[in-house]
Order: structure tokens, then C-alpha cells, then sequence
């Protein structure tokens, strides 16, 4: 399957986050969902811009966004051998609502259990991390990679979500305070995307949805960087199961956070 051209979905995203989430921000419609999260109007209406955009372009993919219903996402993501765009609207969203600005739109292209192509697009920054599966990462078009030496993990920065984790786990972390500092700025594909930039150096999260983790898992791994749930899996599983993750952009660091957690040999 040819992939689409990466220039073109960049600038679907950023037209987006131009026309539809920027001029909302700190004063958007909000709702809350069942499970007591945010949805805004701003969500909504980025997801039908990029949907239709796709649409005109690219008719044979399919589309799976966060503000569908969820049997209809199910049966979309099972669909057999058809390329999928998946598309986090606003990641990060009780950010945007609160005006944080750490937030981000996401978007990955799927196909047989795999992320083919990633788009995470920072519109307070103007940053926009993109990866093409086995073609590399790249921060505004710079290539991700290249980085200084990253400090032990005692040393170093941890990118943890606490709430999130078994409490046994949590407590433990904030016990034996295994990094030097600790961060968390509410935003999933953001904490990936800062990870493959060396901006932190140790990554915990405990649930999160393949909208969140897809298109940045890309720019992680292409940025040459490790990741792995807390049960010692490969993060990345097409379906609405929620799944942990850890990650290190330095194999060497990541084999020690791993060692930390008490998980087995660690997987990509």
C-alpha cells in the first residue's frame, strides 16, 4: 500500500489545529463523558475537519476517531488488512479546557496490527513530531535521534503519570524517588514525542488508549527509543484496550528503568 504523502497530512493537521483548536482555547463548550472526562466543542469540531480532509484525499482508508462511538470504533479497528487513520482530536484535552497549554492532535495511519505513518502536532509551540515506520523521526523536519548522552536514571528527568499506576507501584515511586525530578504535563502523545527529543528520560504511564500512544510510539521508536507495559508487552495493540507503558529513549537507560519496575527482559 503506497503511504500518503507526509507533507500533505501535516498540513491537514495544522490547517486543523489553526482553523478549529487554537481560537478556541481557554474558552470552549465543554461536556463531560461517562467516564467523567472532558469532551469540548473544540474536539469535535477538529475531528470533522480531519476527517473530511482525509476523506477527499485518501476515500480508501478508513477513519477511527476518539469522539465516535465505541462500537463503531471496535468494528472500524477490526477491519482486516484496510489501512485506518486513527485521530486523538485534542490530546490532553482537560489542558485546552483549563488553558494549560500542553496539549496536542494526533494522528496515526494503521493497517494489519501496525503504525505505518504518525503526525503529533503541538499547536502552542508550533511543534509537529512525524515518523514513517522504518524511514525515521523528525521534529519540524530535523531528525530525531541525535541526542547528547543521557544521564543514569538516578540523575535523570522521570515523565511519570502517577494517578494512573497500581498504588503499590506509586507509592513506591514516590518512596525511593528513583530519578532526580519528576514531571507529568497531562498529555499522552506529547510525553512520547518529548521522550524521542531527549526532553526528558524516563517515561510511566499506566492506561492509555491507541489514540493517545499510536502515532507517537512511532516517533519514539523511530527516534530509536524502547517502550514496554508494566506486564513486560509491546505496547502497541490495535484495539480499545487500554494499555500501560514505560519507555527510555537510551536502550542502556531503559534497561535499568525496566530493571527498577522488577519487569522481565524488556520488548520494543
Amino acid at each position: 500500500m503506497p503511504l500518503p504523502d507526509l507533507d500533505r497530512v501535516v498540513a491537514i493537521v495544522i490547517d486543523a489545529a489553526r482553523a478549529e483548536l487554537n481560537p478556541r482555547f481557554t474558552h470552549s463548550a465543554r461536556e463531560y463523558k461517562a467516564d467523567g472526562s472532558i469532551v469540548t466543542e473544540a474536539d469535535r469540531a477538529v475531528q470533522q475537519a480531519i476527517k473530511g480532509a482525509l476523506k477527499t484525499l485518501w476515500p480508501e482508508f478508513l477513519f477511527v476517531g476518539e469522539e465516535m462511538d465505541e462500537a463503531e470504533q471496535v468494528a472500524l479497528l477490526n477491519s482486516s488488512g484496510q489501512g485506518v487513520w486513527c485521530l486523538d482530536p485534542v490530546d490532553g484535552t482537560s489542558n485546552f479546557a483549563a488553558g494549560i497549554p500542553f496539549c496536542a492532535i494526533s494522528l496515526s495511519l494503521l493497517q494489519d496490527g501496525d503504525v505505518l505513518l504518525g503526525v503529533v502536532y503541538d499547536p502552542m509551540r508550533d511543534e509537529c513530531f512525524t515518523a514513517i515506520k522504518g524511514q525515521g523521526a523528525w521534529l519540524n523536519g530535523e531528525p530525531l535521534g541525535k541526542r547528547m548522552p543521557e544521564p543514569p536514571l538516578a540523575r535523570g528527568i522521570g515523565l511519570i503519570d502517577l494517578k494512573r499506576l497500581p498504588r503499590e507501584l506509586a507509592m513506591r515511586i514516590i518512596d525511593e524517588k528513583p530519578f532526580s525530578s519528576q514531571r507529568n504535563i497531562g498529555a499522552v502523545a506529547l510525553e512520547w514525542c518529548w521522550v524521542a527529543a531527549g526532553r526528558c528520560h524516563v517515561y510511566l504511564h499506566g492506561r492509555q488508549r491507541i489514540w493517545d500512544y499510536g502515532a507517537a510510539s512511532l516517533v519514539l521508536h523511530e527516534a530509536g527509543g524502547y517502550s514496554m507495559t508494566l506486564d513486560g508487552e509491546p505496547v502497541l495493540s490495535v484495539s480499545l484496550e487500554p494499555r500501560s507503558a514505560l519507555a527510555a529513549l537510551n536502550k542502556a537507560l531503559f534497561d535499568e528503568w525496566v530493571s527498577w519496575l522488577g519487569i522481565a527482559a524488556g520488548k520494543r
